[in-house]
């Protein structure tokens, strides 16, 4: 009776090695297992070349992005103050245009197009923000809108 115990413990130290074993060989292919419920990241936007960018800050327009319908005109890197001129191509005008900032490193935008339109930005740093512009500011026959940044009022014109 005394052995028959010692092989029930024994079967279990066992037991328990194989289970750490296959958790352990488990644990080293999760890299590669894909979880049902586990999402790649989509990828990162494509840049294009939509807007012809011109100006003194032109510099500071890293790209351009579609964002579903609309062409995100990327101005992170802009800071301090500058202007940018944007002409469309001869087709036209994408429908929605966006101009995106980095809340605290530019105080505001002043857009001159068909209207002006003047954007205070929030100057809490955080992530950047899309500013959508209104079709108002680039019907058709306009020929280009220029783009204007400050820390604070807007610019003179």
């Amino acid at each position: 009776m005394g052995s028959g115990t010692l092989r029930g413990v024994g079967g279990r130290r066992v037991l328990r090695v194989l289970a750490l074993g296959v958790l352990a060989a488990g644990a080293m292919g999760c890299s590669h297992f894909k979880w049902p419920w586990h999402h790649e990241p989509p990828p990162p936007p494509k840049p294009v070349h939509v807007l012809d960018v011109s100006g003194t800050g032109a510099s500071a327009v890293i790209a351009q992005y579609w964002k579903r319908n609309t062409l995100v005109v990327d101005m992170t890197a802009a800071s301090g103050s500058g202007s940018i001129t944007l002409r469309p191509p001869a087709e036209g005008w994408p429908v929605r245009v966006a101009l995106r900032v980095t809340p605290g490193s530019v105080g505001e935008l002043d857009v001159r197009g068909a209207q002006r339109v003047v954007l205070p930005i929030v100057p809490t740093a955080g992530k950047p923000v899309d500013l959508e512009l209104a079709p108002g500011v680039y019907p058709p026959k306009t020929a280009e809108v220029s783009i204007a940044w400050g820390t604070g009022a807007a610019p003179p014109t």
